[in-house]
């Protein structure tokens, strides 16, 4: 699971080379569907375990996601994962949805009108993906990825949909370095 939660990671950090994005505080949105009934429930249980850890834990993960610019995520309305991320300036220049890259990582990019057909491949956690990104302006975007992780117990299929908006020029967490 972990390891799913880090390829969706991976994923929001797609170089947007097709569209101009707003630096500033952004929220994203994103839904994991695997298909499998007992995983779909495990990663729903995780994120009410994230929204339950003692005071001291929860200050801990914080405190460390902050460092990567990400606020600690919570459940949205929807069931996805909710959370926020700042794109600097920089960021905004080179045209990078929030979040950097984690792992050991390639990706392709190909322009259509409106986003990118992207794929990727890590061997860092081991994953493979292929989908798109659709932007709606320079503050807000949809991805649809179909997502293949190994964890060791063999490979696990998932579907991941994410939202992303702009909500502000100025940023409450460390930006993503």
């Amino acid at each position: 699971m972990k390891r799913l939660v880090c390829s969706l990671a991976m994923l929001a950090a797609v170089h947007a080379q097709a569209q101009t994005i707003k630096p500033g505080l952004w929220e994203m949105n994103n839904k994991v569907k695997t298909g499998n009934a007992q995983t779909d429930q495990a990663l729903a249980m995780a994120m009410k375990q994230l929204g339950n850890m003692p005071p001291e834990q929860r200050a801990q993960m914080e405190a460390l996601m902050a460092q990567n610019g990400v606020s600690m995520p919570k459940q949205g309305s929807d069931g996805g994962m909710l959370l926020t991320a700042c794109v600097t300036p920089e960021m905004a220049a080179k045209k990078e949805i929030p979040i950097n890259q984690k792992g050991k990582c390639t990706s392709q990019q190909d322009q259509v009108p409106n986003g990118l057909n992207i794929s990727f491949s890590c061997t860092d956690p081991a994953s493979s993906g292929q989908g798109q990104i659709r932007f709606n302006g320079d503050s807000a975007y949809t991805m649809t990825m179909n997502v293949t992780n190994d964890t060791g117990a063999g490979p696990q299929k998932a579907t991941i949909e994410s939202t992303g908006r702009w909500l502000s020029a100025t940023c409450p967490v460390k930006p993503a370095r």
